[in-house]
């Protein structure tokens, strides 16, 4: 099986050594990187080129495109050069010799489609940020990460199917995107993985959370922890997800319930107007997206 690992970039300068160190320590060989550079404005594109590792590919856009257009261009440059599985991976991670070893042969160990590896804050080492996930029909298809900010202390050491993970790590057969389809573009970042999940699961592939293959994140290194940006995307991509994939009644009940919420939050002064408006709108925003 030949992987091809996708990793996009975008003003990633400060995370790509520890980055391409851990990929060049991996003890599973046959496997080709292809970095999507997404119009970064600092000095990523410059270090790419000059630390290009062994059968690498870069792709550079003169501006940012988003994740999940990047990732797609990354998995179709990995297609069309052989690649039989696609490790979608982000470039703000560190992790052991062992990763990709471990992946691939869980894939055949448990007989299933796609792969993830227990995920750790970078910062304390030994807090959970994934330990697998899943979907959650009774709220919409909400994603949860399971164990998310719980000290490791073996209680997730089993290897189990599961119905979600993010694609900051997740190894997937040729095949389900080939059933499935790419990313949806629209997205841009944040919640692609939740609607590629969701596809996944309604086909009824199975995902297997993988506890042996460790990985440890710089969550929200890039984007920044709760900023405005990440607040419009994620409000605005949850309500596109929604009206995409649910009845359009179940969609809008839960349109209004979220709009009820975040007017709540700023009675009971858990949220600021300002912020109240930014969500209002990117709500509207995510509702108006064009449905194909």
């Amino acid at each position: 099986m030949k992987i091809g690992i996708v990793t996009v970039t975008y003003n990633s300068r400060s995370v790509l050594e520890d980055f391409f160190a851990s990929l060049g320590k991996q003890t599973y060989t046959n496997h080709a990187l292809y970095v999507v550079d997404s119009g970064s404005t600092d000095d990523t594109a410059a270090y790419v080129q000059a630390h290009l590792p062994e059968r690498c590919t870069f792709l550079q856009n003169a501006e940012n495109i988003g994740f999940a257009a990047g990732t797609n261009q990354g998995i179709r440059a990995a297609f069309q050069d052989g690649c039989t599985a696609i490790l979608a991976l982000n470039n703000d991670v560190v992790f052991g010799p062992e990763l990709l070893e471990r992946l691939a042969n869980a894939l055949d160990q448990y007989h299933c489609d796609m792969t993830t590896p227990m995920m750790y804050y970078h910062e304390p080492k030994d807090r959970i940020w994934a330990a697998g996930g899943k979907l959650q029909p009774w709220l919409a298809y909400r994603n949860k990460h399971r164990g998310e900010g719980e000290t490791d202390h073996g209680q997730y050491n089993v290897a189990c199917r599961v119905t979600f993970a993010p694609l900051c790590c997740v190894l997937i057969r040729k095949e389900v995107l080939d059933r499935v389809g790419l990313l949806d573009e629209r997205y841009f970042t944040y919640t692609e993985d939740v609607d590629f999940m969701y596809r996944c699961l309604k086909q009824g592939l199975s995902l297997w959370y993988v506890p042996e293959a460790k990985l440890w994140h710089k969550v929200s290194s890039l984007t920044g922890n709760m900023s405005d940006f990440m607040v419009r995307y994620c409000t605005r991509n949850r309500m596109y997800f929604m009206r995409k994939n649910l009845p359009v009644l179940q969609a809008w009940f839960w349109y209004m319930a979220y709009q009820a919420h975040y007017m709540l939050d700023v009675i009971l002064q858990k949220s600021s107007r300002c912020r109240w408006k930014l969500r209002s709108i990117s709500a509207i925003e995510g509702w108006n997206m064009h449905i194909i």
